[in-house]
């Protein structure tokens, strides 16, 4: 995604110069991240999840209805952040909001759950993706669930004016497959607002259960 502060002015770009229901990934509900995501684990008021590249989506929203203890949206835009702030409730304990890049972030403990809707495509370099993989294996809890999707070998190679790349359900598994396994895939075709179909690759992953490390 290039330098983290070039993503920054970008991004904070979009959001302040389209309505939230005018972005091409704009969705009204979170359906098919809601069904992969299954149900919390453990009683309610546990768990904890990250939503990465929340923007404005109603995922937080979702899982803090679900009964999850702690759920954290991460953008590198704190105008999207925003949006879901007042939402949601300023004041509400369960809800936090990280501004950054998602290669910059720092994580102070473990989550249960990574959920990530159209971030990884963004990132066209090998090295950004090793990054990422190795990002979500140091924070995502063993047996912990990886929610991944992204641009499907024949959705579209440029988004936001941003090159993406493509992958299908057998390279996500491949390319997380030294600390997660593949559990479930599904495809989808997005409809943005303007009508444009987008085929989307979705996968569940899960955390191997080897030796945690600390973020």
């Amino acid at each position: 995604m290039g330098h983290p502060r070039d993503a920054q002015a970008h991004w904070e770009d979009v959001y302040r110069t389209n309505a939230v229901d005018e972005v091409s990934w704009y969705q009204d509900s979170a359906d098919i991240s809601l069904r992969l995501i299954g149900p919390r684990p453990g009683p309610s008021g546990t768990g904890r999840a990250v939503d990465v590249g929340a923007g404005t989506s109603p995922v937080l929203d979702a899982l803090l209805a679900a009964g999850w203890g702690r759920v954290t949206a991460l953008d590198v835009s704190a105008t999207a952040l925003d949006v879901i702030r007042h939402r949601v409730g300023e004041h509400d304990p369960r809800a936090a909001y990280a501004v950054s890049d998602v290669l910059a972030w720092q994580p102070d403990h473990h989550y249960d759950l990574w959920h990530d809707r159209a971030v990884l495509h963004f990132l066209t370099e090998p090295a950004e993706r090793s990054a990422y993989v190795a990002l979500a294996a140091r924070t995502v809890a063993p047996g912990g669930a990886l929610v991944l999707g992204c641009f499907a070998a024949d959705g579209p190679t440029r988004c936001s004016g941003l090159p993406t790349v493509r992958r299908s359900a057998d390279q996500l598994a491949s390319e997380f497959g030294a600390h997660f396994t593949l559990e479930t895939a599904q495809t989808e075709t997005h409809h943005t607002p303007t009508g444009a179909a987008q085929a989307f690759t979705w996968v569940r992953l899960r955390r191997t259960t080897d030796t945690r490390r600390t973020p």
